[in-house]
Order: C-alpha cells, then structure tokens, then sequence
C-alpha cells in the first residue's frame, strides 16, 4: 500500500505509550430514543478522568445502531468526535479518536469512510460478520479497511459475537503497515499469546500498541513483560493500555490503576506488589457483576448502563434491543460489588463534577 492513511504523530505517541480507552455506551431515554445530553456527559466524563480516547460505534454502544430503522450509526459518531473537539483544547494533545468497524467488506469500508470523514483516528476493526473466511480472505478484508482508514485490530471473544483467529493470522496482520494497535480481548489465554507473539515475531513490537480487552483478567495483563524466549537478553513485550467495556464505568479510577501498572513497569526488576495482585481480582469480580459472564454475557451492557445510572450519567438502563435486560441475579451482585470495593468506584469524583457535564 502506497502512502496509507496514519493517525497524526500526537496520536500515534500516546497510543504507544499506553492509555485508558473506554468503550463508549449508547445514552438512551426512557422511549430508546438518543439522549444527546447525557451521552455529550459520558464523552465529558471519560475525558475529565483521565482517559486518552475514546472508542464509539463498539459492542458497548450496541450494534443495532447500524439497523436501517434505527439510523445511529453516523450521528451517534457525528455527537461523540464533536463534543471531543470540543473539549479536546482542556487537554493533553494527541486525545484518541476510537471507531467501531464492522460487518462484511462492502459494510466495512463504508463504516471505515464514515469514521475517517468524521475525523476518527482508527477504526476497531470486528471480524464477527466472517466466520466463514479464510485467512487469506480476512486479510484482503483488513487491507480493504486499511486504505479508508487505520486499523485498531480486535480479537473478540467468540461468546459475544467473534471468532477464533489463529496465529497465521496475526502474524500477516501485523505486517500490514497501519495497523497500529491491537485490542486482545479473546478471554483465553492462549489465544492472547497467539497475538503477543505475532506482533513480536513481526518485528512490529514498536510500531503496534497492545491493547487489553481481557476484562477478566486486566492488571495481570498490564503488569505482564512477555518475553517469548529463553534469551535473557532478548527483550520483552508488553501490552500498554485497555480499550474496555469495563473501563466505561469507574473510569477515572482505571486511570490510576493504569498509572500504578506504568510505573511498576518502569521498575522491571522491582518485584510486583501483592496488593495490585488483590486489586486485580477484586475488579475481576466487578467485572463479573456488571458483564455477567454467569448467563454468558447477557446482561453485560444494561450492567454497564445500571453502574452508570447510579451515579447520575445515564437516566436508566434502557437498551434499543428491549429484550436485553440485566439477568436474574445481577442486580444483587452489583449492589454486592458495590459495597464489597468502594475503592474502585468514583463515585465521589462524578459527583462533584456532574452538573458540569449535563450542561
């Protein structure tokens, strides 16, 4: 490819160096209808935390808003990249704009253009819409995205809508030259070796931001040197940040977790801190209440929605699918989760910067 499509040089810093990127949620009223201020809110509050982008038009901001008779898709990206710019000046450069890509090639490309022609930096590029393709077909697919606009991979678990992507794959991917991150979000550990060790076989462990999907089993992800080899001299390779459904609530403390995983891989010989250890479990079992991987993730966005409810983001938990409610027993373990980890909520900071975000 001749000259592809790069972020700018902001962006691309501060991708590599690892941040928070919070999947976005779709604010809806009480009629499923957009509700245009409370989700200008939840753009202004993962911003005010800490974060260095967003991702819009992901599984988190539901699918159905490609629907024809829904017709999300471009406004619900219009709303999000303008209410970015505008606050974008209060903030650090190089704030990264995330969209979600997904569906056939034709669909693809289309949602790729889209994302481009509203300034998106990258597009989370699903591969759930092709089961069936080869690794040859997946790659001319990703190449097809890559000339509109450049690609954040996504490995995606299976139960919620992906595929097993082998190693093969992962290997040519990143070889494609504007990729420029990959979202590891297989759940499984194996397969998230399989993307590690590509993009380190590769020769694109400088050029590739590793992100975490793994909502599981987040610090040890950041806190993890991967060095694939015997070679004590041989250098590791780790994963730097998240793009997470998870990171969507209890944003502004993910930020500070982020930054204890940062500076304890700074310190490589230092020896990790049982008590991020604990942490790790502990926001593994948050996960568990708001995702809810007990009914097979049925209930992970109104989860998401109901955590953002309570602290005053979000009117209600209302999806655009009215089916897709909280299952039996998830709302006692999140009162539980709740209660259990007062420290990993910030509640305390939305709340003093609330009103500031509705206006």
């Amino acid at each position: 490819m001749t000259n592809p499509p790069m972020p700018p040089a902001a962006v691309l810093r501060r991708l590599r160096k690892g941040c928070v990127i919070p999947a976005h949620p779709l604010a809806l009223n009480h009629r499923r209808k957009l509700d245009e201020r409370r989700q200008r809110a939840l753009t202004r509050y993962y911003m005010a935390a800490g974060s260095g982008g967003i991702a819009i038009g992901v599984h988190t901001t539901q699918f159905e808003i490609r629907e024809p008779e829904t017709g999300l898709f471009r406004p619900v990206l219009e709303l999000t990249a303008e209410t970015m710019r505008g606050e974008e000046p209060k903030y650090e450069a190089g704030f990264i704009r995330v969209a979600g890509v997904c569906g056939q090639t034709r669909q693809a490309v289309a949602e790729a253009r889209t994302a481009s022609d509203l300034g998106y930096h990258a597009g989370l590029l699903s591969l759930g819409a092709m089961a069936a393709a080869s690794v040859d077909q997946l790659i001319a697919h990703v190449q097809a995205v890559a000339e509109v606009i450049p690609v954040f991979g996504f490995y995606l678990q299976p139960s919620v809508g992906g595929r097993i992507l082998p190693y093969a794959f992962w290997r040519r991917f990143a070889e494609i030259e504007n990729v420029v991150a990959i979202k590891i979000a297989p759940f499984n550990r194996y397969q998230t070796l399989d993307v590690v060790r590509a993009v380190k076989e590769a020769g694109r462990a400088q050029d590739i931001a590793l992100y975490t999907g793994n909502d599981d089993t987040i610090i040890a992800d950041l806190l993890t040197n991967y060095r694939l080899s015997q070679d004590q001299r041989a250098t590791g390779i780790r994963i730097v940040g998240g793009l997470l459904g998870h990171w969507a609530f209890w944003t502004r403390q993910a930020v500070l977790q982020l930054q204890e995983c940062h500076r304890l891989a700074a310190e490589p010989q230092a020896p990790i801190p049982q008590r991020m250890l604990t942490m790790g479990a502990q926001i593994t079992d948050a996960n568990a209440a708001a995702f809810d991987p007990q009914h097979q993730f049925a209930g992970c966005i109104p989860g998401i929605h109901e955590l953002l409810r309570r602290q005053g983001l979000l009117e209600g938990r209302w999806c655009l699918n009215p089916k897709e409610t909280l299952s039996p027993g998830q709302l006692d373990e999140i009162d539980r989760v709740h209660k259990a980890y007062p420290h990993l909520n910030d509640d305390t900071f939305v709340a003093q910067h609330l009103d500031d975000w509705l206006k």
